[in-house]
């Protein structure tokens, strides 16, 4: 790897790609731009880069943008993963081919356990265990596409969290990419990360339980008047139910009240009143349909997984469960089924000492000497 610059990758031309592709390059690291489809690329083909405004701004000049992951991926260092958590599974098999020894991959983020996912993925396609698979916790940028080619960056997050699926490469993981970001920081590990994913609190239950209000078109206030005491009742049931499975696996997760203390000072005595007493929800406005990310992405990637967990552990999520199924009646998909299941990512006969080993690359053998490494392989 180079010493002084690595060479980056970033896969998605989103709202988020296109952010974190251009200030790459705006901070002078070559940057190959990666999508699954050419017809966003077009406008970076074209110019031969990305137009940024907002907390960076200038012409980023992009290395390549291609639609061919045999053209960007060998060249990396680090390939950015910036996509929606529904499509790591594909970026995986897609990059899977490509991939060397050595280089790293960071989902950005990797929702509810999505770094464990992407690696089972390689393991069953290259069996290459000497690629570094990490996540992020959330999304280092709040950012949106203004027009073909062009990005605008509202804000830059002061201090992401990074943990990678073998821990004791966490530490050399974040020096590399501390070289571009500084943002970034180390995080315990993967089941870390994963839990603290508090979009799952927030997301499903707000979207779910205000439909018809969302889908009548009204403009309200997505998590303040979105927010009404019953509904919050809904949503600290959620957030106990993740904390509890979180301590079943030993993982102290941050409760979601703590968390908008950590992450914008708000206090209340309850998560009715610190939601209430964050400005930083103050004018954003709910959605004006169901069909996007706050179910189609949250739902199968952030409240499956920790049900599913959760019911291997033997810990109830009651409220978790009626909001899949909920979900499920409402957009005629069985999420349970295509999200993140335990048995669909393949640690479904794992015992709690054997995800603890996982989480720092040695899952170890059982009792009787069989190596309990071939549960590890997605089916």
């Amino acid at each position: 790897m180079n010493d002084e610059k690595p060479v980056f990758c970033v896969v998605g031309a989103g709202h988020g790609g296109m952010a974190m592709a251009g200030h790459l390059a705006l901070l002078g690291f070559q940057v190959y731009l990666l999508n699954r489809s050419a017809e966003r690329l077009s406008p970076v083909r074209e110019r031969g880069g990305i137009d940024v405004t907002g907390a960076a701004a200038g012409f980023a000049k992009t290395v390549m943008a291609t639609d061919k992951p045999e053209e960007a991926v060998p060249h990396a260092d680090v390939i950015m993963v910036v996509v929606p958590a529904t499509g790591h599974r594909t970026v995986a098999e897609m990059c899977a081919p490509h991939l060397r020894p050595e280089q790293i991959v960071i989902l950005n983020p990797g929702r509810t356990f999505g770094a464990i996912e992407f690696y089972q993925v390689l393991r069953r396609f290259n069996g290459c265990p000497d690629v570094i698979v990490g996540e992020t916790q959330t999304f280092l940028y709040a950012s949106r596409i203004t027009g073909p080619g062009q990005v605008r960056i509202f804000r830059i997050k002061n201090s992401v969290p990074l943990a990678t699926v073998q821990a004791h490469l966490i530490p050399p993981t974040v020096a590399v990419i501390r070289r571009a970001f500084p943002q970034f920081v180390p995080g315990d590990n993967v089941f870390k990360t994963s839990f603290n994913n508090i979009g799952a609190v927030f997301h499903p239950a707000l979207t779910i339980l205000n439909a018809g209000w969302i889908e009548d078109r009204s403009d309200f206030e997505f998590y303040h008047q979105g927010a009404s005491s019953s509904i919050v009742s809904v949503l600290e049931k959620i957030d106990a139910e993740r904390v509890q499975v979180a301590a079943a696996l030993g993982i102290q997760a941050i409760t979601a009240r703590e968390w908008l203390y950590f992450a914008y000072d708000a206090v209340g005595k309850n998560l009715l009143e610190a939601m209430r007493d964050n400005v930083g929800y103050s004018g954003i406005l709910a959605p004006h349909r169901t069909q996007m990310r706050y179910i189609t992405e949250d739902v199968p990637c952030s409240l499956v997984p920790i049900s599913s967990l959760g019911h291997q552990l033997s810990v109830a999520t009651p409220a978790m469960d009626a909001l899949i199924e909920l979900a499920s009646v409402m957009h005629g998909v069985e999420y349970r089924e295509i999200g993140r299941n335990m048995k669909r990512i393949g640690i479904d006969q794992l015992s709690i000492k054997e995800l603890r080993l996982m989480a720092i690359g040695e899952l170890g053998p059982t009792d009787n000497g069989k190596d309990k490494r071939k549960h590890a392989v997605a089916e």
